[in-house]
């Protein structure tokens, strides 16, 4: 398809300069920068966040039987 697309004298320059740096025409270009732009982002792609990670000791109390531990502060606060 043909059609007319007036482009920002900054997004040209940036074209032109992927072009070059590629070896492709500006055409194929500008329609890899399309497909990019428009293409979904699939989970994987993105990037997830990287949290920190803290390292808390031993517990002092054993977790084996948490909710019975639950239970128990449970009916001493009542």
């Amino acid at each position: 398809m043909r059609t007319t697309v007036t482009l920002d004298p900054d997004v040209q320059n940036l074209l032109k300069e992927a072009a070059h740096r590629t070896g492709k025409p500006f055409k194929a270009t500008l329609n890899d920068a399309i497909r990019a732009g428009l293409r979904p982002q699939r989970l994987a792609e993105t990037a997830s966040p990287q949290w920190p990670v803290f390292d808390m000791g031993v517990p002092l109390v054993d977790l084996t039987k948490a909710l019975a531990l639950a239970d128990t502060l449970d009916d001493q606060s009542r």
